[in-house]
């Protein structure tokens, strides 16, 4: 597995220069390291942040699966999405309601055949609330289908 969190992962991250903001640090609580969050009072409503995963060495026709972790916290606090470079229209992952203010674990398979895909990208969408956060951490790449829960 490659581990391409944000403290210490080896992985190649972007910040996108066409959209309306950038994703930040933010400490952890527990000290270890940061993730990378969009706080609520970021922007405006509709106003989109990505940032890119540069996925570089995946091996044709194989399987992988992405890892990571995310929380919406806060009312209205927007939208998280997914996408994959050889799937631009349509997301492979989204959320839009944070039930509480805890992490929860985001799942997707991503498949290399005759297209590979090179990059993944987390977009945030800022919603009408202003406080709270929308934040992700811990990404990791395993190879071979996600593990069922």
């Amino acid at each position: 597995s490659v581990d391409c969190s944000f403290s210490r992962g080896v992985c190649d991250w972007k910040q996108d220069a066409d959209d309306d903001f950038d994703w930040n640090p933010a400490d952890r609580d527990r000290g270890d390291g940061y993730y990378m969050a969009v706080p609520g009072f970021v922007g405006h409503k509709n106003d989109l942040g990505r940032l890119k995963l540069l996925l570089t060495d995946l091996k044709p026709k194989s399987s992988y699966c992405l890892v990571f972790s995310y929380r919406l916290a806060g009312d209205k606090v927007g939208k998280l999405r997914v996408f994959l470079a050889n799937k631009k229209s349509a997301p492979v992952w989204e959320e839009n309601k944070g039930k509480d203010e805890k992490w929860r674990t985001g799942k997707i398979e991503i498949f290399q055949g005759a297209e590979t895909t090179n990059s993944v990208t987390f977009e945030s969408e800022r919603g009408k609330g202003k406080t709270g956060e929308i934040g992700v951490d811990n990404v990791i790449l395993i190879s071979g289908l996600c593990p069922e829960d």
